[in-house]
């Protein structure tokens, strides 16, 4: 049997490794946590060294839970925007890391709307003019790190989100590499071409030099080097940004097919083929993977607010003591009884985009208790993921196939029932709710031959439930009526 894949998941609060086995089993994994920096209201930070040690922390711990350092190959997921920006003799970086998160960008992101380039960024980008993507951070280290730009045109400096600056540690300093994934959330590749955009570049005030190279989302890229506690020679084969590699673990390789990972906010994704599709409902254009030759594009919608409604619950309002505790709770009555809950905690993103919108709780009489605002949280939840899906199925002019999800909303039987009413289509939860992780392990794997094609991936990744719609048609229609005139009022 082959020695297990390793899944390193960096995420913007910790790093969690994962060890799989061939039939997708996790054999071990451990999380380890790091600050969060917050120099001034609305910019986020971190320490690209204390995100390294995260790692390796991890890693001791896994392999130590296992008791061996045999690993057949490494693939990576990561928190896609966040920029770093390191010396390349040293490997020391010139700053902290730009968080995705951060907002320091706005003024700059304005002044590019201003100059009339945000059709042309969007057209060969897929994305808007925000502060959330990489291309304006790195325009802000360039200009604000005494030196930078001068040592970044000289070629002393490297750029890289999180997979490059993991690939660039792991390998020794070796590689400089990013994959099509993680660099179609810069602002500077074009979608057509899959490589840097000369013209975008100028545009932003980014050397060409100090970018890595762009590669597929599935090859060895390099091997370990100097990387205690692994050996040298492992090799990182795999490397997809987190929600793309979620779209990958859960096997949406159909076009039509789409994933939502139900965290603190919902990440939805769909495969749309081998051609981008541009939108016309707020939604962003991004790759997917690509596999030797063959691209793979989708469509993506995030909203703000998911299992943080929950949280509110729990915390803010004292309603339960356990987010789980929210599943029995709403079970106490078998509908909302008109009351709609609309998860405004942080404004409306995609595709309503209204950020001045605050929740809402629509339609409380005499009636309503606990069990009723419990059952209309979850609703508002799978409600807000109709409007996504309903916007990327008009944008690609096909229906819907199946939706998969993940996530720790997911494990929530009521919200995934409801969620599959709604959508009229089927909801496939897999055993392993961990699928960015299982998603960057299929890649690694894939390049290293561990699974020889698409089918070998199908036969290891299992089902743990399929809900199917049951709701009559007539009263889906009286939820989504009632949405819309509650979310016309938030």
């Amino acid at each position: 049997m082959a020695a297990p894949i390793m899944a390193i998941d960096q995420g913007t609060t910790g790093t969690t490794v994962v060890l799989l086995n061939a039939d997708l089993e996790v054999v071990s994994r451990a999380t380890t946590e790091f600050p969060q920096i917050y120099p001034r209201p609305g910019w986020v930070e971190h320490d690209p060294e204390a995100i390294w040690t995260s790692v390796v922390r991890s890693l001791e711990a896994v392999l130590e839970a296992v008791g061996t350092l045999d690993v057949s190959a490494i693939g990576i997921t990561n928190q896609r925007e966040t920029t770093v920006l390191w010396d390349r003799a040293t490997g020391k970086p010139v700053h902290h890391a730009i968080v995705w998160q951060c907002r320091r960008t706005a003024p700059l992101c304005r002044t590019l709307k201003e100059q009339g380039l945000e059709s042309l960024f969007r057209k060969r980008t897929g994305l808007v003019l925000d502060p959330y993507f990489s291309g304006t951070k790195i325009r802000w280290l360039l200009d604000n790190v005494p030196g930078a730009r001068a040592r970044a045109e000289a070629g002393e400096l490297a750029f890289g989100t999180i997979d490059t600056y993991l690939t660039w540690r792991l390998t020794g300093g070796k590689v400089h590499v990013t994959d099509v994934s993680n660099a179609s959330r810069t602002l500077l590749m074009n979608l057509e071409t899959l490589d840097w955009d000369d013209e975008l570049l100028e545009h932003m005030g980014v050397p060409r030099s100090v970018l890595p190279e762009i590669r597929s989302s599935s090859e060895v890229y390099g091997v370990t080097s100097d990387c205690a506690p692994l050996p040298d020679g492992v090799p990182v084969a795999g490397m997809a940004g987190d929600q793309q590699a979620a779209l990958f673990g859960q096997l949406c390789f159909e076009p039509g097919t789409a994933k939502c990972t139900y965290g603190t906010g919902a990440f939805l994704l769909m495969n749309t083929g081998s051609e981008p599709v541009s939108s016309r409902n707020g939604l962003l254009t991004t790759v997917g993977w690509r596999l030797g030759e063959e691209v793979t594009y989708a469509l993506e919608g995030s909203a703000f607010i998911a299992g943080a409604a929950v949280q509110w619950l729990r915390d803010g309002l004292g309603v339960i003591e356990r987010a789980a505790d929210i599943e029995e709770l709403a079970r106490q009555v078998e509908d909302s009884a008109g009351l709609v809950f609309v998860p405004a905690l942080a404004g409306l993103g995609a595709p309503h985009w209204k950020p001045d919108a605050r929740g809402l709780l629509h339609g409380i009489d005499r009636g309503t208790t606990l069990a009723h605002i419990a059952r209309a949280v979850l609703e508002g939840i799978a409600l807000q993921n109709y409007d996504l899906l309903d916007a990327m199925q008009r944008d690609y002019g096909r229906p819907l196939a199946r939706l998969q999800v993940d996530g720790g909303a997911a494990a929530n039987d009521l919200l995934m029932q409801f969620q599959s009413d709604l959508l009229g289509v089927d909801i496939v939860r897999p055993r392993v709710l961990e699928t960015t992780a299982v998603g960057a392990a299929l890649l690694a794997g894939l390049a290293t031959g561990v699974w020889k094609d698409k089918e070998d991936l199908r036969a290891a990744w299992a089902v743990d439930r399929r809900f199917s719609p049951t709701m009559p048609q007539e009263k889906v229609e009286q939820y989504l009526k009632r949405w819309a005139e509650a979310v016309a009022k938030a």
